[in-house]
């Protein structure tokens, strides 16, 4: 006998409800976090990251096409949104933002959102791995209230000053490094320590209350949460100012021509992770990106930080038993309620701890144990990894990401070109066999054609092309010329003509 409607409805409410609690206690902490790792300024940090995580659960909520996913601000675009605000100010952030969304807006009505998924596993775990280096070497410095240096290289070379800094020249663990250390402690074991009810209970959170609670508790002194009297104070509108040049604006697009193409791709790739743990669910790839693409606009509309798709958030929203959207969109109204009702209690959190948090993520983004695995595709895949991680840091994400995509796309026109010709005499020196494998393109026409000038005129050539996966019209009019020549100089070819010309762009 099947369960009554209104029983199904009552339970899934209420695992969505249980759900979406335990979402805003992940999603609280890394709102305010990230909005710090973006460059935000301090004053305004805390509620631009809630407000973004609002519109997350809200809107993308609401009207997004992957069911459980989370979206909101996310640790690798903060690199991003950190960078641009070094080029072109932190007030033309809003702007680029909103260009960025009506970018996805535009891909997802043009049915564009399966592209932003056609990206080599290898570039995507370096700019994971790039990301991870980058956030850990800046966090790392607000850890111990600290200002980053400035680029990802300066950063991480600055770290163990940094370090000296903050524990050692201080005669011991500052008030900063005591929270940093009570953050990660907490990060590190709380799965493994406590009892099975209480692991439902977000690490994030129990870090952050406890860290709170010790720096009360002892008084240290040390740099809380700024949030202003009013949640409206933090919005900022799309600034045009200074823009009087074509050449302004071109840079601003590209910017957001770099945002919207990372932005998509983590938020389609997390959609596909999630729908991987939620067998029964599947993402329309185009509506999500079309939601991200209205989320972000309104996030640029009013200032605050562009949204993805979370795989932490929505894997806990996955974990807590989620059955529909309503979690995702609850545990936007939580943080709504959260920076409107208990700002006295959100004032007295440590930015250190929401830093080390951050570090603790970095650190977990940087797996470069997975090099090892992509090997197992081949060894070019480690160097299109490697490289991605090394331009990222160097450089910036966008360029990262792009320098890895032409290097897997330059390795990917290789293997579709490459022809291997093994050349086999025989005992009466006269009959050869000529083995082909690979692709036989025009690009490979003049390494045909030595192989061919090199035999002699009268030999008896048979040719093996069981292995050519294909050949243009350009090599097969090349062996039908050759054959002719071949020939009329008292040679002959044992070819299955049928066979290559299956193969062959001219069918």
């Amino acid at each position: 006998m099947s369960e009554p409607q209104s029983n199904r409805s009552s339970s899934t409410f209420a695992a969505d409800l249980l759900a979406s609690i335990v979402v805003f206690l992940v999603a609280l902490p890394l709102c305010m976090g990230v909005a710090l790792a973006s460059g935000v300024p301090p004053e305004k940090a805390a509620s631009v990251g809630i407000i973004t995580g609002i519109i997350g659960g809200l809107v993308v909520g609401l009207i997004g096409g992957s069911p459980l996913q989370v979206s909101g601000p996310a640790a690798g675009l903060s690199v991003v949104v950190y960078e641009l605000a070094r080029t072109h100010g932190y007030e033309k952030i809003g702007l680029i933002v909103l260009l960025a969304g009506a970018l996805q807006f535009l891909a997802g009505v043009c049915k564009l959102g399966q592209w932003f998924r056609a990206v080599s596993p290898a570039v995507i775990e370096g700019m994971l791995s790039g990301i991870g280096l980058l956030i850990f070497g800046s966090q790392f410095h607000i850890m111990l209230d600290g200002k980053p240096i400035g680029g990802g290289v300066a950063n991480l070379a600055g770290i163990p000053q940094a370090a000296w800094n903050g524990i050692v020249a201080a005669g011991g663990l500052s008030g900063p490094a005591i929270v940093a250390v009570v953050t990660i402690a907490i990060l590190v074991f709380w799965k493994s320590l406590v009892p099975k009810r209480l692991k439902i209970v977000p690490a994030p959170l129990v870090a952050v209350v406890v860290a709170t609670v010790v720096c009360v508790a002892f008084g240290l002194e040390l740099k809380r949460v700024d949030l202003p009297e009013r949640l409206l104070d933090a919005v900022a509108w799309p600034a045009v100012s200074g823009l009087t040049t074509w050449q302004d604006w071109r840079s601003l697009l590209a910017a957001a021509v770099g945002m919207a193409i990372i932005a998509s791709a983590e938020t389609l790739l997390s959609a596909s992770a999630v729908d991987r743990m939620t067998p029964t669910l599947r993402t329309n790839y185009d509506r999500e990106l079309t939601a991200q693409g209205v989320g972000n606009m309104l996030c640029g509309l009013v200032g605050a930080l562009p949204i993805t798709g979370v795989i932490v958030r929505s894997s806990a929203n996955v974990e807590a038993g989620a059955k529909t959207k309503l979690s995702a969109i609850l545990h936007g109204i939580w943080l709504l309620l959260a920076v409107t009702m208990f700002t006295g209690v959100l004032r007295q959190v440590p930015t250190s701890s929401l830093a080390a948090i951050l570090v603790y993520t970095g650190v977990k983004l940087m797996n470069f144990g997975i090099a090892k695995k992509l090997g197992e595709y081949g060894r070019f895949k480690i160097v299109i990894y490697f490289t991605t991680v090394v331009l990222i840091v160097v450089t910036d994400l966008l360029t990262g990401v792009i320098g890895g995509l032409l290097l897997a796309s330059g390795h990917l026109l290789y293997t579709l070109s490459h022809l291997e010709i093994q050349r086999e005499e025989t005992a009466d020196n006269r009959t050869i066999n000529l083995r082909l494998r690979g692709a036989a393109t025009f690009f490979r026409v003049p390494q045909i054609a030595k192989a061919l000038e090199s035999l002699p005129g009268n030999s008896i050539v048979h040719m093996h092309v069981e292995e050519v996966s294909y050949i243009d019209h350009a090599c097969l009019d090349l062996l039908t010329n050759w054959k002719h020549q071949h020939l009329s100089l008292g040679g002959e070819l044992i070819l299955d003509w049928d066979s290559l010309e299956s193969r062959s762009s001219a069918r």
